[in-house]
């Protein structure tokens, strides 16, 4: 379960415009590097995206990608991992599935008093 602290740094990491790109490519496989399709799907290094692949389509140094990509690491929501002289990165579907919960929540709990909310507002109007 993630507490609030966790939630915010992950909003944090996720506020700024280029970590964002990141982490959306990363998620969507806008990124992929060494891929090979002989090999099965849950091949990490057939499958997954690389720290080179990401610095090509910024405009940034390696080492400016490699410290956004620490900011979204330490909010965990990527894991990176290294194999050979690769680091290799890939979403963290766990930390993202309890952060799309909390929205969930939050509909929920916005639907169920939309109409007790908005209904008393217009008989006070």
């Amino acid at each position: 379960m993630l507490d609030m602290d966790k939630k915010i740094k992950i909003f944090k990491a996720l506020g700024h415009e280029t970590r964002f790109l990141i982490f959306k490519n990363v998620f969507t496989g806008g990124y992929a590097c060494s891929i090979d399709p002989t090999k099965p799907k849950d091949d990490l290094i057939a499958q997954a995206t690389c720290v080179s692949s990401i610095a090509e389509h910024f405009n940034y140094s390696l080492p400016t990608i490699s410290r956004h990509l620490k900011e979204l690491k330490d909010a965990d929501i990527i894991i990176m991992r290294k194999v050979a002289s690769k680091i290799y990165i890939e979403p963290n579907f766990e930390t993202i599935n309890q952060i799309s919960g909390c929205f969930e929540t939050l509909l929920k709990e916005f639907e169920g008093n939309r109409t007790y909310i908005f209904d008393n507002t217009k008989e006070g109007a």
